[in-house]
């Protein structure tokens, strides 16, 4: 298990359009990837689960994921996180 945090930058946090792009980078990996900030842990390959957790600007949230090339995920997630949230 591989994991990172990341403080969100976005103005307005993970909303849809960023949740969406979200959702469609984690299906790209044969991973168990998970989003948590809160107390609150989701899925991150369900948007509505990713929305849920009410993640605004300012809000540190930790990216655990599990499974094959776990490093090599977490770095390319991690970038995604820097370019887009």
């Amino acid at each position: 298990m591989t994991e990172f945090n990341y403080t969100i930058t976005d103005e307005v946090g993970i909303h849809a359009r960023p949740a969406g792009l979200l959702v469609k980078e984690v299906k790209q990996y044969d991973a168990s990837i998970k989003i948590e900030c809160g107390g609150k842990s989701a899925d991150a390959g369900k948007l509505m689960a990713i929305m849920g957790l009410g993640v605004k600007k300012g809000d540190t949230v930790k990216v655990t994921v599990d499974g094959d090339d776990e490093l090599l995920i977490a770095d390319k997630l991690e970038k995604f996180f820097k370019e887009n949230l």
